[in-house]
């Protein structure tokens, strides 16, 4: 294996981390917000600010790993993605302080304020999508070059539908795996009614989400020839990723396991995730951008492997335990503990 691919892989670790973490932190902001304009506040407001408030300020850290791996190991992606991606990430950056913004006005000023859980619940959505343009970028044929320097055709991605299904995904995705770990918490906490509430948020988004996966796939058969027949190759990994959807749904359908089924989740996710990314390889940006045209010097990657395992290897310890400190401490899950945020 050579240090190219194993640099992309450890970003792609982080990457799928701050998939997982941050979907059930996005998630869970709508939700609450969600709760108190249709008058079931009193159901899932408590159960979600227990689980957001020792979580929330740690999101982040999967992400800003990636960033900046992506940039130290492929340095030439500054060059590419830099100015086509100035609009998306500045509107990123944007949602990331208003919600970090809401979050604290919501908790520590006036609880129940409707505008400040609004606002913290639609920038869960919006993040997703803003973020999940890069996938569809790096798709190839929206970016041309001109006088040497890459320039992002707006028109051309806006209009693609590609674009869109990749939009709508992130989204269902994004509900879909907050509903499924949030009912395993409402569920641990022993709050009957939030679980089922939950457990069915959980089943509405299950199939939303199946569907405009697939739909990607027959997109990219039009737009990306050559990644449509790399995914076909890799056909088993998204099979398997299904039976592990199917699986999941039929815990929650059955009422049961959901400790189990948010492992499924998770395993159809990495399944669904990983296959993607060995599909895609070795293009950073069709028809642009390689793993091997932009990587950086043999000392550098070395030592960025080096300080990127050592990063996660205290990063999942740190997790592990603020799961058990906090999360799902018996006392702190029934709310007999509060935390120290």
């Amino acid at each position: 294996m050579t240090l190219e691919i194993v640099g992309l892989t450890v970003l792609w670790t982080f990457l799928f981390g701050y998939v997982i973490v941050a979907s059930i932190d996005f998630g869970a902001g709508f939700f609450n917000a969600y709760s108190s304009f249709t008058g079931k506040k009193h159901i899932l407001t408590t159960i979600i600010q227990r689980y957001l408030s020792p979580v929330w300020e740690v999101t982040n850290v999967f992400l800003v790993f990636f960033f900046v791996g992506i940039v130290g190991f492929f340095p030439k992606t500054a060059f590419y993605y830099g100015t086509t991606l100035l609009v998306p990430v500045s509107i990123a950056i944007l949602l990331l302080a208003i919600r970090g913004s809401y979050y604290a006005f919501e908790t520590y000023g006036t609880r129940g304020h409707k505008g400040y859980a609004f606002m913290y619940g639609l920038s869960g959505l919006l993040l997703p999508a803003s973020l999940s343009i890069v996938l569809t970028i790096s798709e190839g044929g929206f970016v041309f070059m001109a006088d040497g320097n890459p320039v992002l055709d707006y028109a051309a991605l806006f209009t693609s539908p590609l674009t869109w299904s990749i939009v709508v995904l992130s989204i269902a995705a994004v509900l879909y795996i907050s509903a499924v770990f949030l009912t395993w918490y409402a569920n641990k906490a022993g709050d009957v009614e939030a679980t089922n509430l939950l457990r069915k948020y959980a089943l509405i988004w299950a199939f939303p989400t199946i569907i405009t996966a697939g739909g990607i796939i027959y997109e990219l058969s039009f737009h990306n020839t050559e990644h449509f027949n790399r995914i076909m190759d890799l056909w088993w990994m998204f099979g398997l990723s299904f039976l592990l959807f199917i699986g999941t749904v039929w815990l929650f359908w059955k009422r049961k396991n959901y400790g189990l089924a948010f492992g499924l989740l998770v395993g159809q996710f990495a399944f669904a995730f990983y296959g993607y990314g060995v599909s895609h390889y070795p293009y950073l940006l069709y028809p642009h951008l390689t793993i091997y045209d932009s990587f950086t010097n043999e000392a550098m990657a070395i030592s960025l492997i080096v300080a990127f395992i050592a990063g996660f290897a205290l990063l999942i310890p740190s997790l592990y335990l603020l799961l058990k400190l906090f999360l799902f401490d018996k006392d702190y899950v029934k709310g007999n503990k509060k935390d120290s945020y």
